[in-house]
């Protein structure tokens, strides 16, 4: 398995992903715990892998140029919206002081629930199954904002809940042959950046909960 991850943590590098302290976190992460038995063996290769409820965990390369281009620092707090098997948000918890982290299908939030917070006692993670598109206005607002399913265009509601001068990183566009990586600078009193990273390939962002 060390081998395995060394190889997979040098062709995260080599693909992009140069913050030493997000190889550092992912470094700390055992992909294996976050994927269906039956892909066990393809954990650390670095692709995409089915989940339950035709959900996917991302591949390594992508969840690194995600969180580096979210420049977080130790101090903030960070909403993601998607929990899915939970190994972005472990990850995260890694890098900042909180993560607020949202899950339509209910399967999924529970199950992540008991690996993060029931296995690896992690404190710092609020964990719920909601609606993500909405947000979480009570914890609003938020240093950073990770979206990891893909609306046709920035939720509006998303970023009036993300701070000046905050980041937002997701992907756009409903199309997988026309999804887009998105930086988003919050600029006070200014136009905010777009900054687009690059073509990828996410589910949809959808809205409303399911209970399965």
């Amino acid at each position: 398995m060390i081998e395995e991850l060394a190889e997979l943590m040098a062709s995260i590098e080599l693909r992009g992903v140069t913050s030493q302290s997000v190889l550092r976190a992912m470094s700390r992460v055992d992909r294996s715990e976050f994927v269906l038995t039956a892909f066990a063996k393809h954990a650390y290769q670095d692709i995409p892998l089915p989940l339950q409820l035709s959900q996917t965990i991302s591949q390594p390369t992508i969840v690194g140029l995600m969180t580096q281009a979210l420049e977080i620092e130790k101090n903030h707090r960070v909403l993601e919206v998607g929990t899915g098997s939970g190994y972005q948000t472990m990850i995260l918890s890694l890098l900042c002081r909180h993560v607020y982290s949202i899950e339509r299908y209910q399967s999924l939030a529970e199950k992540a629930k008991r690996l993060l917070i029931g296995k690896h006692k992690l404190g710092n993670l609020t964990l719920m199954h909601g609606d993500g598109a909405l947000g979480l206005a009570e914890a609003a607002p938020f240093d950073r904002v990770l979206i990891t399913a893909a609306p046709e265009d920035v939720p509006p509601v998303l970023i009036e809940q993300l701070k000046d001068d905050g980041i937002m990183v997701l992907p756009i566009g409903v199309s997988p042959s026309e999804q887009f990586l998105m930086q988003i600078i919050k600029k006070p009193g200014r136009e905010t950046v777009y900054n687009n990273l690059g073509g990828v390939r996410f589910v949809r962002l959808l809205e409303g909960v399911r209970n399965e």
